[in-house]
């Protein structure tokens, strides 16, 4: 198949794929509880790339990089992505997507804690998110779960966190990376269903098949198909998936699920995007002159992924 055909594959994968997978999480959750779902997504997920790296020859992280994976895969993982599995028990998987997509403006945010100043063109758009959140309230549609709409905002708060805090930690290169990260993030989300003894259903077939949708498709066809696109275009376009997710998990939330989506929820969506969009252009636009001036993929691969791109 020719590399064109190949990178729209793999672009369509990504965007159907992960904007899939916030339905998906929705119906796993009518016969799984919240971390138990993402435990069994990350451990899994985490052994297959873990496989992958010792079979290209990665070496096993030490004990410091298995300790910094634990802080950053907290974060993700836990944080990133437990918060959202919560927040779909009580909002939409539609509403939740468009929530999850202010990552990069919180990640603006704290970089700033950090030492790194905002240009005005961030802190505009961080601004003008803001005013996004502020419209899709009005809505009406997250004043109905207010305490899952907090959870819904707290999961790219947690997910930005790490991308600011995992650049300054220690961490093996290449695909080892995001398997270590996700090993120890899927482990500690095991262990938190443990304590907190969430409990199980009595899962349907609809729910067994949404859960193993989420280890295969989400998790490794996903993360193969974008780690594709990471090293056969530039970041500018395998990043921008993230403006087209929410759409996808609109679309079949309401088609599939039955979810309400009004107009002024869609016009706080468009506001949160645009906001997203002001953000990642700079954004992007910095990790290709990275790229360049130190000439290696490994670089860029770990400038990317996981850290500055949510997953589901």
């Amino acid at each position: 198949m020719p590399r064109r055909s190949l990178l729209i594959l793999a672009f369509a994968t990504v965007c159907l794929v992960w904007g899939s997978t916030y339905l998906a999480i929705r119906v796993a959750l009518e016969g799984f509880p919240p971390f138990f779902i993402g435990a069994v997504r990350f451990v899994l997920a985490g052994a297959a790339l873990f496989a992958v790296a010792r079979a290209r020859g990665e070496a096993v992280p030490s004990r410091k990089e298995w300790a910094a994976s634990l802080l950053a895969g907290t974060l993700f993982f836990v944080v990133g992505n437990g918060l959202v599995n919560l927040a779909e028990r009580s909002v939409s998987s539609g509403l939740v997507s468009v929530l999850v997509a202010t990552m990069p403006l919180w990640a603006t945010v704290f970089a700033r804690a950090f030492g790194t100043a905002p240009t005005g063109r961030e802190l505009a758009g961080v601004g003008l998110g803001l005013v996004g959140v502020l419209v899709l309230n009005l809505g009406g549609d997250l004043r109905a779960s207010p305490g899952g709409a907090v959870l819904a905002l707290l999961a790219p708060m947690g997910w930005a966190m790490g991308s600011v805090v995992s650049q300054r930690l220690p961490a093996p290169p290449g695909v080892m990376r995001t398997a270590a990260q996700m090993i120890t993030g899927g482990l500690a989300m095991l262990l938190l269903s443990a304590v907190t003894r969430e409990r199980f259903g009595a899962p349907s077939a609809g729910a067994v098949f949404a859960l193993a949708y989420l280890c295969l498709a989400g998790s490794l066809a996903g993360f193969t198909a974008y780690s594709y696109l990471l090293k056969h275009t530039r970041p500018a376009v395998a990043t921008s998936y993230a403006y087209v997710n929410p759409v996808i998990a609109v679309a079949l939330g309401v088609v599939f699920a039955g979810e309400r989506f009004g107009l002024q929820s869609a016009a706080g969506a468009i506001i949160v995007l645009a906001a997203v969009a002001l953000v990642q252009r700079r954004a992007s636009a910095s990790r290709s002159r990275s790229t360049v001036a130190v000439g290696s993929w490994d670089e860029a691969k770990r400038s990317t992924t996981p850290s500055s791109t949510t997953t589901t």
